[in-house]
């Protein structure tokens, strides 16, 4: 009896020991005071997680517009006012994703929010009509603060020209913001986005004229070389004629027709698939 006593005593000791020493290691295994990190190498595989910058307007008032993106669902990094001089809120920093783009898509890339920085421009908005009215004029000191303010966010984010695109542009069955009006030529001649070369435009308008513009096939194939989100459809379908819609707005916005036509098929092939075309 005793001789079990001691070797159930001994055991419980070994056990107690064991138990211990696993306590000891646990507690060696973790980190005295902070982590340290070493930045001195770094991988190839990876790029920025902002590509692209997208441009809205309002279609309010400025306190509306305050209002509804502090209090909403719906939101934008900055917020550049019509004041004078115009005044520039930014409303969420840019490590985060502010709910501006929705269901949008560019070069393929999906749901635009998570990569996107948003801009929204106080403007009271345009009403699409077929008089080629292009709506309210953005103020010169309003678009000079615009282009400032993009040309800044692009440099840091090495952003490329074709990648700084209107709400339009991504979500074109859906939007039609910032409208006819916007100046997407200044803003080209300023380095900030994308134009068309206006010398092969002409040349390519004059034989469309001729031989008659391309077939349903042919545009969308250019508007999805140029970042448009179409079906693949050969035909002019609703997805094709507001895409082309989107693309004139952008880029022949005396004329929006949603239509297509030897002038908007020469400025479409004479617009080049990256940079700025000037």
């Amino acid at each position: 009896m005793h001789t079990l006593v001691s070797a159930t005593s001994t055991s419980c000791k070994r056990f107690s020991i064991f138990l211990l020493a696993l306590l000891l290691s646990g507690c060696a295994s973790q980190v005295s005071g902070p982590l340290r990190f070493d930045d001195s190498m770094k991988s190839r595989g990876q790029s920025g997680r902002i590509d692209i910058i997208v441009l809205h307007y309002t279609a309010s008032t400025k306190p509306s517009a305050l209002m509804t993106l502090t209090n909403r669902d719906v939101s934008a990094h900055y917020v550049v006012t019509d004041d004078k001089p115009p005044i520039v809120y930014r409303l969420v920093n840019e490590d985060k994703s502010a709910w501006h783009a929705g269901e949008s898509s560019w070069y393929g890339k999906t749901f635009l929010n998570q990569r996107s920085i948003g801009i929204e421009i106080v403007h009271p908005g345009w009403t699409k009509n077929s008089n080629g009215d292009k709506g309210m004029p953005y103020s010169d000191t309003q678009i000079a603060a615009v282009i400032e303010l993009t040309r800044d966010i692009a440099k840091r984010n090495n952003i490329s020209p074709e990648n700084i695109v209107g709400h339009s542009d991504i979500a074109p069955m859906r939007k039609i913001d910032p409208g006819p009006s916007f100046p997407w030529k200044k803003f080209a001649q300023a380095g900030v986005g994308r134009w068309f070369d206006e010398a092969a435009a002409a040349k390519y308008e004059a034989n469309f004229i001729r031989t008659g513009y391309p077939d349903a096939g042919w545009f969308q194939k250019q508007l999805k070389r140029v970042g448009y989100q179409v079906p693949e459809s050969n035909y002019f379908d609703a997805g094709t004629l507001a895409a082309i819609g989107a693309f004139q707005m952008h880029y022949r916005p005396d004329r929006v027709t949603s239509r297509p036509d030897p002038q908007t098929a020469a400025r479409l092939m004479a617009l080049p698939t990256t940079g700025s075309g000037l």
